[in-house]
């Protein structure tokens, strides 16, 4: 966290930390603090019409950074879904938010998800402009008090926000999520999977593959998901038709070769000085701020 984040009088910062008071004073347990690009009316809501597809990102954005656009991306490119207008909700959990959150504020990291935002949307129409058949889309920023999938999803959709019922929620992670995603220890009592079975039966879940020793080869984690197919996992709550029906699908990640980027790397790079590997981890937008504002030098 910067030294002054509390006081500086970036209008962007003071937009955020106004933001998240009102939020936390709500006791709501999710909103979308800035949608981009800023609607004319000033509002904090996205504009009409409301989307019939929302593709989300859940992170600590501690920063964001390529890997997160990849996977943002890769998902706006390779859509299939026919339920249009698409929104991108990129998504901060602040459960903790009676904690100093280190090492950069919540404010902080809102800020540069907006900036993030503003880089991908460029990217992405300048990606569409060879492709004629993609949608215009928009990102909101926004957060939640919510850590667990089965508590959150019914906040999000139908809301203020994202009022149509029919909207499906696409949520996108990795692998090491999914697997904590279907681990039992999460859902006490009954150490079932049933909690997240209204979740998979209206919402999906978009994995991108893990391409390291820890997680295993494709065919390990393809595997994982055939013991649902297969049902083998159904005396736990495991459905068949999330594989079968694609409400869970594997799709593609960092592939074989490409450098690893992680927000560990990212806050590396700052403390050793390195400029130059910082430009191949976050956008420029990104990098930008985080040099003027000096985060993560702490």
């Amino acid at each position: 966290m910067s030294k002054s984040a509390s006081s500086d009088p970036d209008p962007m910062l003071t937009h955020f930390r106004q933001a998240l008071q009102s939020f936390r004073t709500s006791k709501a347990p999710f909103r979308i603090l800035s949608p981009i690009p800023k609607p004319l009316n000033s509002t904090s809501l996205p504009p009409n019409p409301p989307p019939k597809t929302i593709y989300i990102l859940d992170s600590s954005f501690n920063p964001p950074t390529l890997a997160h656009a990849r996977i943002i991306l890769s998902a706006l490119q390779s859509s299939t879904s026919t339920s249009i207008p698409h929104r991108v909700l990129l998504l901060l959990a602040i459960q903790n938010a009676d904690k100093a959150p280190k090492p950069a504020s919540f404010e902080e990291r809102l800020a540069m998800m907006e900036i993030f935002a503003g880089d991908l949307l460029a990217k992405f129409k300048s990606s569409a402009a060879s492709q004629p058949e993609q949608k215009e889309v928009g990102i909101d920023i926004g957060v939640t008090t919510l850590p667990y999938f089965a508590d959150k999803y019914p906040h999000i959709s139908p809301s203020e926000a994202y009022p149509l019922p029919e909207t499906e929620q696409v949520h996108l992670i990795g692998y090491d999520t999914l697997v904590r995603l279907l681990d039992t220890k999460y859902y006490p009592p009954s150490h079932t999977l049933k909690p997240i079975q209204p979740f998979l039966k209206k919402h999906r879940v978009s994995v991108s593959y893990r391409a390291d020793d820890e997680w295993g080869d494709r065919e390990a984690q393809d595997s994982y998901l055939n013991a649902f197919k297969e049902g083998q996992r159904e005396d736990i709550g495991g459905l068949r038709e999330w594989v079968t029906e694609k409400r869970i699908e594997m799709v593609e990640g960092r592939k074989e070769g490409e450098d690893v980027i992680s927000s560990t790397k990212v806050r590396k790079a700052i403390a050793d000085g390195d400029q130059e590997a910082l430009t191949k981890l976050v956008t420029t937008g990104v990098k930008d701020w985080i040099l003027r504002k000096r985060l993560y030098t702490d």
